[in-house]
């Protein structure tokens, strides 16, 4: 058994969040230049989603970054030149196209796979390869059909064996073609330098350790298992040696590991305010949401109507480097609705109207409206302080 080396360093519970907060691009300057491929290779991974309300998450991720960045420019850095390619990380995801090699040990362990949801009828995975060589680029219908009902367990042997192909690596999306993936080979996609399985599992696992660290800045065990989803046996068998080292964090149960640049300088600089997607990586572990913000984090999306609490796409609020509040959005022409504010108390209601107003802008919607609050005194003061922003 691997004996770990003793933290040196002691961190605060708000040091910690400083450096949760700098490490996920929501404390200081963003880099602009770098745009939304550098948010992605800054957050390592974006979440995918097919729910869509103000906008998608994979648009909501560098938008609480950036700010109003446009939408179109936002899906044209992502695939266009594939400068990102879609996978099984945290859940499906957009990851930086040099990071290929690195899931190598995932890939083989899907070739490896002995049971499948999905029955793979004979000979369909051949004929697929076959048509987007001879084609190009094709959606699952174009290739013979996507689903036989509207149920997504019920896909057809096509749309089975082109995922399969994609999971295998054979097979990328190089598009979305109205939320549709647009399929072509990995060979023609990915490039050259970089589409080989040759790293070995250790390496692999080593690689995305050590950029999970990088990614949230400080965490647990179980935080840096769950941001590309390893298992915890996983971590333990590199992480004394992916550069990571270990440190104590006050009012944490359990041991933590920092990115050493992150441990460099003092987490300073001026905090965003913004809506938060429900997928955003900096609330993707709910354990972690909970002990660095205080904050309890659930999608309620698939939860019955009458059983949720926040609403159906519940928006966390930050501010001041601190979870304030949540807004379940609606839009109905060019009004943004909040169909439910939960407010932390009056001081969050300068903050929840302009993060309120700022989506509002950023959506082309003209005006707010509050259907909700869950403390009814505050609807008023909310509705003024937004008033006034809308001018």
């Amino acid at each position: 058994m691997t004996t770990l080396p003793r933290p040196t360093t002691t961190l605060t519970a708000d040091d910690a969040r400083r450096i949760a907060l700098r490490a996920q691009g929501l404390l200081g300057a963003p880099d602009r230049r770098a745009g939304v491929r550098g948010v992605l290779r800054h957050l390592g991974a974006v979440q995918l989603d097919t729910i869509s309300v103000l906008a998608r998450s994979h648009e909501l991720v560098p938008y609480a970054r950036l700010g109003a960045v446009g939408r179109k420019t936002v899906d044209a850095a992502y695939w266009t030149d594939t400068h990102a390619f879609e996978y099984w990380s945290h859940a499906a995801c957009l990851l930086p196209i040099e990071e290929w090699p690195h899931f190598a040990f995932r890939r083989r362990a899907y070739r490896n796979r002995p049971h499948w949801n999905h029955e793979l009828p004979d000979g369909v995975y051949d004929q697929v390869v076959k048509q987007l060589r001879a084609e190009g680029p094709l959606t699952a219908t174009e290739l013979g059909g996507a689903k036989r009902t509207s149920e997504w367990w019920d896909w057809s042997g096509t749309k089975v064996a082109v995922e399969r192909a994609l999971m295998y690596g054979e097979v990328v999306c190089v598009e979305r073609r109205g939320w549709k993936r647009v399929y072509d080979l990995a060979e023609r996609a990915v490039p050259g330098a970089l589409l080989h399985d040759e790293l070995d599992d250790a390496e692999c696992l080593r690689r995305l350790v050590r950029l999970a660290g990088e990614s949230l800045g400080v965490g647990t065990r179980a935080d840096i298992a769950d941001y590309h989803r390893l298992k915890g046996e996983q971590v333990d068998a590199v992480i004394a040696d992916s550069g990571l080292v270990p440190v104590e964090v006050e009012g944490w149960s359990k041991p933590a590991w920092a990115d050493p640049a992150a441990l460099a300088t003092p987490p300073r600089g001026r905090h965003r305010t913004t809506l938060l997607s429900p997928f955003d990586s900096l609330i993707w572990e709910r354990a972690r949401t909970e002990r660095i913000f205080g904050f309890t984090h659930r999608l309620e999306a698939y939860v019955p109507k009458p059983k949720r609490v926040y609403g159906y796409f519940a928006m966390p609020v930050l501010a001041g480097g601190r979870l304030v509040g949540r807004v379940d959005p609606a839009r109905e022409g060019r009004t943004l609705v909040a169909k439910q504010v939960t407010l932390d108390g009056p001081k969050a209601v300068p903050a929840v109207a302009q993060a309120l107003v700022e989506a509002a802008a950023w959506v082309d919607c003209t005006d707010v409206r509050v259907e909700r609050a869950d403390a009814p005194e505050l609807r008023e003061p909310l509705t003024r302080e937004l008033t006034a922003l809308l001018g």
